[in-house]
C-alpha cells in the first residue's frame, strides 16, 4: 500500500493532471481526478499504470504486463454525480461489506483509501488508534481539488457521513 500512496502522490499533483481521491481494491482502483483535457487525462493515467506497473512488478520479482485492461473514464457533470462518485470512492469497503452481509464499525476508516485526508465528512474523524495516526503524520497523498464541482458544488447535497454505505 505505501508504494501505491507514493505513486499516487508522484504521479498526481501535476498542473494539467491531478488525482484528488482513491481507493485501491483487491484487484483495481478506483480514482477520481481533475484533468485539464481527455488528454491530458489518457497521458496522466498511462504515466500512473506505467510506474504502478514497474514499482509493484518489481516490488513482487515479476516482469510483464500488470494491468489487463485500459482504464475506464467517466466524466462527473452535476454536484450529484460528483457527491456521490465521492461517496462510492472513499466508501467502498463499507458498500463490500455490506454486500458480504457485515456491519463495520461507525467510525470505521477504509485504510486503502484517502478518506484521513478528506476534509468533506460531516464529523471530524476520529484518530485516536495508532495505525491512524501514524498515516496522518504522512503527507497527504493525493492533490487538493481546484475544480468549482470537487471544491464546493458536491457540499450542495450535503456533507459525507463517515458511515453512510454507498448502493
Amino acid at each position: 500500500m505505501d508504494i501505491i500512496r507514493e505513486i499516487i502522490e508522484a504521479a498526481g499533483h501535476r498542473e494539467d493532471f491531478r488525482i484528488v481521491h482513491f481507493n485501491v481494491l483487491g484487484n483495481h482502483l478506483h480514482l477520481i481526478n481533475e484533468a485539464d483535457n481527455e488528454v491530458r487525462l489518457a497521458r496522466g493515467m498511462q504515466g500512473l499504470m506505467v510506474r504502478l506497473a514497474r514499482r509493484i512488478n518489481k516490488h513482487l520479482g515479476r516482469t510483464g504486463t500488470f494491468f489487463r485492461e485500459r482504464y475506464h473514464a467517466r466524466a462527473l457533470r452535476t454536484p450529484r454525480e460528483v457527491r456521490n462518485a465521492v461517496r462510492y470512492v472513499l466508501l467502498n469497503g463499507r458498500h463490500h461489506a455490506a454486500e458480504r452481509g457485515q456491519r463495520l464499525a461507525r467510525t470505521w476508516i477504509d485504510p486503502y483509501s484517502s478518506a484521513l485526508w478528506f476534509d468533506g465528512w460531516s464529523e471530524p474523524i476520529r484518530t485516536d488508534v495508532p495505525w491512524l495516526r501514524r498515516l496522518l503524520r504522512r503527507a497527504r497523498p493525493t492533490a487538493a481539488p481546484t475544480t468549482w464541482l470537487l471544491t464546493i458544488g458536491w457540499r450542495r447535497h450535503g456533507l459525507l457521513g463517515i458511515d453512510e454505505v454507498p448502493g
